[in-house]
């Protein structure tokens, strides 16, 4: 049995305006897969092209930014996977995988145990820029704070609760990636067939998904995209949203979309996002399906032999994204808007990444419904109507290791 030692550093000075108050914290960069962690990862041959081998994960976070937030410079906790996957535990180790699999190389591999789903983060990972980390559509370095009102004062509405997804049942900060925590699955990925790849799961109760994925190159381009479906009635999900409203059974569903495209010879290269929700059995009548989208260009240059400078401008959007406690409260719409800028310096003899990164959100709700606003914000100032928030900007600096 071979063992292999994996994982990697990563750690940010994180600015933040938020138009009445501003500070700096040090943060990780977020947790569940993409914080601060080391994998051991072992395999032993079972017969000519057959391996059978198993995945322990451990993330070691200390101030997730997925849980910082104006009054808590060390964050809520730890870590949100810590919190999300061990029942509440605040630990700054968490076991984000463990599994054992069986592998064919030409039948594909099965897997089973605590484990990314088939769906989690495929939109994401074809993102071959190099900017992944700092860049992409989840509030990794904004999910709990709270959006500020006009008249200065913080409302009881973080930035996630406009970013959420139904199928997680209220997990916050997510946008697209509506699978996005490690559970326990049964899990089936192909082998690669010129190109393409798939994906299937099946967990909890229930939690189900399916991904297809392509990569390739052709005529000095380079392309990989990914699809994927997931459905859950899992009622007790991330969010812990257990009693649904009216006595309805719980049912959501997602679509999530990601591509990438680069030109080699130049290194210009474009990346886009697209995930929409569905409410199957009407968990909350009226509560709207939100659609998300998101898209980055930039440039993959050389200026020294360090390795790769990557220059990156992205806008995104979350349209009507509101979580389910928000929209009882009386949330009928909301949008959150976000763009920016950054570059990336990979250093080549040290697999590390330097960044430098600067973004700006804008966000506003209507507050019309059934529910009553004051009771979600403890009366600070919400109103029925429209409410603009005051923007927020972040700037981040830092680094990440692999080894």
């Amino acid at each position: 049995m071979s063992l292999t030692v994996s994982g990697f550093v990563a750690q940010q000075i994180l600015g933040w305006d938020d138009g009445e108050e501003s500070n700096v914290y040090i943060t990780d960069t977020g947790s569940v897969s993409i914080g601060s962690h080391f994998k051991f990862t072992g395999q032993a041959t079972i017969a000519p092209g057959y391996t059978a081998g198993y995945v322990l994960k451990i993330e070691a976070i200390q101030n997730d930014s997925l849980l910082v937030d104006q009054n808590n410079d060390n964050g809520i906790a730890n870590s949100a996977s810590a919190v999300v996957g061990n029942n509440g535990s605040s630990s700054a180790l968490s076991v984000e995988s463990s599994y054992w699999f069986i592998k064919s190389d030409t039948l594909g591999r099965l897997s089973l145990g605590k484990q990314s789903s088939a769906v989690d983060n495929q939109a994401l990972l074809p993102d071959g820029s190099g900017t992944l980390v700092v860049a992409n559509y989840i509030q990794y370095e904004n999910n709990a704070f709270f959006l500020r009102n006009g008249n200065g004062s913080l409302s009881g509405i973080r930035f996630g609760g406009i970013a959420d997804c139904l199928p997680l049942n209220g997990g916050g900060g997510t946008s697209a990636d509506c699978d996005g925590y490690p559970n326990n699955n049964i899990r089936y990925d192909t082998p690669v067939f010129a190109g393409f790849s798939g994906s299937a799961s099946w967990g909890e109760d229930d939690v189900w998904g399916v991904s297809l994925r392509y990569a390739g190159e052709f005529s000095g381009f380079k392309l990989a995209a990914a699809i994927a479906y997931n459905e859950s009635s899992d009622e007790n999900g991330p969010g812990a949203l257990a009693i649904a409203p009216g006595g309805a059974d719980f049912n959501a569903a997602a679509v999530q979309i990601g591509a990438y495209l680069e030109h080699v010879p130049t290194g210009l290269f474009v990346y886009g996002a697209y995930g929409t929700e569905y409410d199957n059995d009407n968990f909350a009548p009226g509560e709207p399906e939100g659609d998300n989208f998101y898209i980055k260009a930039g440039l993959r240059t050389r200026f020294s032999a360090l390795g790769h400078t990557i220059f990156y401008g992205e806008y995104g959007e979350n349209s009507d994204k509101m979580s389910t406690d928000n929209f009882l409260a009386g949330i009928t719409d909301s949008n959150l808007r976000q763009y920016g800028v950054g570059v990336v310096q990979e250093v080549d003899a040290a697999a590390m990444s330097v960044w430098l990164a600067w973004r700006h959100y804008e966000s506003e709700v209507t507050c019309d419904g059934a529910g009553t606003c004051d009771d979600l914000v403890g009366g600070l100032g919400v109103v029925a109507g429209n409410n603009d928030f005051e923007d927020f900007d972040v700037i981040k600096a830092g680094a990440l290791i692999n080894f």
